[in-house]
Order: structure tokens, then sequence, then C-alpha cells
């Protein structure tokens, strides 16, 4: 697991949208803190430290923690508002979490050994179906990726849900199907040259079927 990102945070005193304009020009970012058997809390979080956390994807499903009166928490970014026009972050919610704490989130793939894959070497196309998988995972343990291995897949092979193994304690949220994350698919040559062959059968019927509609109009 990345390193924690260590939050400047301190108690919000006005919320509200004067107090959130306010905080916001004194160069923070408004925030909400809850869960963890706790009472919500207005914070506020320093905006350059938001700014590169967001720029870098590390505030959405990634631990952080915060020192609120000298209290050092652990804590996992839920949403992130951002400016609609300068998109920038103006509001971030942040949930209290523990060793016992379990959530969804969205896990990146991982994609392994596609120089042990046929297909792939054959001008196969690694076509990807899902490029996250939502997972159940103890907040404090969530996998950076989930991994697919490669290794032997040709061309119309398809990479499932069952062959991703998950991490101790992580278990995919949908449970009912063993849906597909990825397939090999054929090289685009190879599918224009059979939609040509295709073509040129129709053609030639085409033809065929002209010319006896007209040999049958000269005999008459």
């Amino acid at each position: 697991m990345s390193d924690v990102t260590v939050f400047t945070c301190e108690p919000r005193q006005r919320s509200g949208t004067g107090g959130s304009r306010a905080v916001r020009r004194d160069g923070w970012v408004p925030a909400i803190l809850y869960g963890g058997d706790e009472q919500p809390a207005n914070i506020k979080l320093r905006y350059n430290e938001v700014l590169k956390a967001y720029n870098t994807g590390r505030i959405i499903s990634v631990l952080s923690k915060i020192n609120v009166d000298g209290k050092e928490q652990t804590v996992i970014g839920r949403d992130v508002q951002v400016d609609p026009v300068k998109d920038f972050p103006i509001h971030v919610d942040l949930m209290r979490v523990s060793a016992k704490t379990r959530i969804n989130v969205d896990v990146p793939m991982a994609f392994l050994n596609e120089e042990e894959s046929p297909g792939l070497k054959r001008g196969g196309v690694l076509n990807i179906v899902r490029h996250t998988v939502e997972v159940m995972a103890p907040a404090t343990n969530i996998p950076e990726a989930l991994e697919a291995d490669l290794t032997g897949l040709d061309i119309g092979d398809g990479i499932h849900i069952s062959s991703v193994k998950m991490p101790a304690g992580v278990e995919p949220t949908i449970t009912d199907r063993d849906f597909t994350i990825a397939t090999i698919s054929a090289p685009s040559g190879l599918r224009s040259s059979d939609n040509e062959g295709d073509d040129e059968d129709v053609a030639v019927e085409e033809t065929d079927a002209a010319e006896g509609d007209a040999a049958e109009g000269s005999e008459e």
C-alpha cells in the first residue's frame, strides 16, 4: 500500500454557504467528517494539500490521516465536490475508519504477462470490459489493484472474475454471476478481411441474380 497522505485539519466554526466561502477565501477547503460511531463534524483542510491529492487521485477510496485537536484519525475520502468550471475541489466528505470497517470501493484492474498470451502475440487486441471492479474490502487494507493473468490466453478467450485472485478479506460485490473482465479480440485486419469476404459473396450473389433476370427477359 502507498504512503498515507496526512492532511492539515482544523475544526470549522461556521457552516452553510457563507461559512464555506469564508473558509475558501482563507486557503482552506470545507469538509465533513463522519462515521466511526461519532457525531459528524465540520472541519477544514488545507487547500494546497487537497488539490495535490485530488490531482494525483489520492482522495477517493484512499486512506488518509488527519489531526483534529491533537487527535490523529484514519479516514477515507468518500466524495469530492469540484468547481464545475475550474475543476478544483471545493468540498470533501471524509469517513472515519478502523481495522474493523468494511466498505465498497472500486479497485482498478491490472493485466499481467501480456507477452505470454498467444492471442496477443498473433496481433490480437486486449478488450477491457471493466477497468475497475467494485469490491467489499477492509477500509485499512484496500488493494491498489486486482491482477488478471493473461498467460496462455488466445484470440476469443476471456477473463472472468472467477479467475482473478482476491486478497484476503476482499470479495466482489457482484456475486450472482461470473462477469467478464476482458477478452482477447481478433486483430482489426483479420476482422476487416472477414467482412470483405462476406461483401464479395454478397456481390457475386447479386451479380448472378441480375444476370439471371436479364436472361429471362431476353427469352420473352
